[in-house]
């Protein structure tokens, strides 16, 4: 469920349907040729899926960038499962471009469970640690090797000075408190920069990549962002989807220093407020997430600067 910059029009996207993955599967993989292949459900961006029989799925880029995600997801993704502490998904098959679709895809394991946007988590305390030690877990694997992340570097990269502007928008409509979200991205512009060597983050923890059975956290998917740098961005969750009294929870359990936890609260302010401005429209159920990260973000910055 990874937000883009990039504006993408339909157009811009190849029609997939089933009938296609159907072709697609049997001209690839022909030992699972007349599987029943059902469409999944999701408000993502990058990437659509399709249920292959009852034990795998079809995921194939939507977009040109979300395809060089592909190689990276089939090479560390094995190597990175074993050192972690929640189910990531298990590439079971690759397929190349071809004349009936322009980009490689995957074939991977099915993993049973909702995604924490449709269905909210009830165990919140339980998914704070399980994902806290998750992020952990992540950046105790050696990551010499790794390519750098999107989500990596500064946040102002990613922005790319969008955010003033959405600010101003925002606050002309009196959606937000303009002056207090100057306030504190200022804040997180004078905030010390991650000066150690780049570690294995996840990139894109929201809400639609984290899966839940019976209210509990049970797995972690969409690694198209995964790479290496600062792990600031992969504290959002604290603001995404924790609240006030399970978020000491997360932190506490990923062992983050006072400056990267701050940095990840500018990242969710960031994200949240430029994010939702891109897609109110385009895609609400994003937005709604955006929403709730850059409400969050907000109201913690706030409470300090009163205490």
């Amino acid at each position: 469920m990874a937000a883009t910059m990039t504006p993408t029009e339909p157009s811009d996207e190849p029609v997939v349907d089933t009938e296609l993955v159907e072709r697609l599967v049997a001209a690839r993989f022909p030992e699972w040729a007349g599987l029943p292949v059902r469409a999944v459900r999701s408000a993502g961006t990058d990437n659509v899926m399709f249920r292959l029989g009852d034990d795998l799925v079809v995921r194939l880029p939507r977009v040109p960038y979300a395809a060089r995600h592909v190689e990276k997801e089939q090479r560390w993704l094995p190597l990175l499962a074993p050192h972690l502490p929640l189910d990531v998904p298990v590439p079971v098959g690759r397929a190349g471009a071809s004349a009936d679709f322009p980009w490689p895809w995957s074939v991977y394991r099915w993993l049973d469970g909702d995604d924490t946007y449709n269905v909210p988590l009830t165990d919140l305390a339980h998914a704070a640690v399980e994902l806290g030690r998750f992020g952990a877990a992540l950046r105790a694997v050696d990551a010499s090797d790794g390519p750098a992340s999107f989500r990596g570097g500064h946040v102002t990269t990613w922005e790319e000075g969008q955010l003033p502007g959405v600010i101003r928008d925002f606050g002309a409509e009196g959606l937000i408190d303009a002056e207090l979200a100057t306030a504190s991205w200022e804040a997180v512009l004078r905030l010390p920069q991650w000066v150690g060597a780049p570690v294995w983050i996840h990139g894109d923890l929201l809400p639609g990549n984290l899966l839940g059975r019976e209210g509990r956290l049970s797995a972690v998917i969409d690694f198209g962002g995964v790479g290496t740098g600062d792990p600031a961005c992969d504290t959002m969750p604290a603001w995404t989807l924790f609240t006030a009294d399970t978020r000491p929870l997360f932190r506490e359990a990923a062992r983050v220093d006072d400056a990267t936890w701050a940095r990840g609260r500018g990242w969710a302010l960031a994200w949240g407020l430029v994010t939702e401005h891109y897609y109110r429209e385009k895609n609400p159920v994003l937005a709604a997430v955006a929403r709730r990260t850059r409400t969050e973000a907000l109201a913690e910055y706030a409470a300090l600067i009163t205490s």
